[in-house]
C-alpha cells in the first residue's frame, strides 16, 4: 500500500508546469527528473514484489522440495533487504531534492503529494526492514527442518520414526480379514456362515 501511495502521488501530482506560459511538465523535486523517476521505479518494483511474494506465501505449503522452500525464503530475505536499501535511498534522495526546491505557485499545488511520497518512503524503509527480519527468522527456523520439511521428526537423532496413527487406539479382537501370509486351510473361518441357496 505504501508503494502505491509513493508512486501514485508522484505520478499524479508531482509533475507541474513551471509557469502558465510553459506547457512542459517538470518534476516537483527541484526540477530533477531523476528524483521522480527513481521514486516511481522503486514504488512499482515494491508493488509487484509484494504481489509475487504474497502468492509465494499462499502456495508455500504446496512446495514439496526442501531446496525450493529454502530458495523461496532466501529470495524473500534478499529481496526484502534490497528493497529496504532502495527505499532508504529513495527517502534520502527525495527529501534532499525537496529541501532544495524553491517554492512557486506550481510547486505549492503538489507540495502535499511530495511530502506524502517522502513520508511513505520513510515508512516503507521500516516495513521492508521488518519483512527482512521476519524472513531471516523464517530462514533460521528452517535450519532445524521444521519449516522446510512437511513431516515432523523427533528431536532425538536416534529415535525411531513415529509411524502412522492407529486410529482410535481400540482394536477389536474380531478380525474381518486374516493377516497377510497366514492363510489357514479352514474352509469356514470363524464367524462366517456358508449361505444356503
Amino acid at each position: 500500500i505504501f508503494s502505491i501511495v509513493v508512486f501514485g502521488s508522484i505520478v499524479n501530482e508531482c509533475y507541474v508546469n513551471k509557469d502558465s506560459q510553459n506547457p512542459e511538465l517538470l518534476c516537483i523535486f527541484n526540477e530533477n527528473e531523476s528524483a521522480c523517476s527513481y521514486g516511481i521505479a522503486v514504488g512499482i518494483i515494491a508493488f509487484f514484489g509484494c504481489i509475487f511474494f504474497f502468492v509465494v506465501d499462499l502456495h508455500f505449503q504446496q512446495i514439496s522440495s526442501v531446496k525450493d522452500r529454502k530458495r523461496a525464503v532466501l529470495l524473500d530475505l534478499g529481496f526484502s533487504g534490497f528493497l529496504s536499501f532502495l527505499w532508504f535511498v529513495a527517502f534520502c534522495f527525495l527529501a534532499n531534492q525537496w529541501q532544495r526546491t524553491t517554492m512557486s505557485k506550481g510547486v505549492s499545488q503538489g507540495a502535499d503529494a511530495a511530502r506524502a511520497a517522502i513520508t511513505f518512503s520513510f515508512f516503507s524503509i521500516i516495513i521492508w526492514v521488518a519483512l527482512a527480519v521476519k524472513a531471516l527468522q523464517r530462514y533460521r527456523l528452517g535450519t532445524d527442518m521444521s519449516l522446510f520439511a512437511t513431516d515432523q521428526f523427533a528431536t532425538d537423532p536416534n529415535a525411531a520414526y513415529p509411524g502412522y496413527p492407529t486410529g482410535s487406539g481400540i482394536e477389536s479382537t474380531e478380525t474381518y480379514q486374516s493377516p497377510p501370509f497366514t492363510e489357514t486351510l479352514d474352509t469356514n473361518p470363524k464367524g462366517y456362515q456358508v449361505p444356503a441357496y
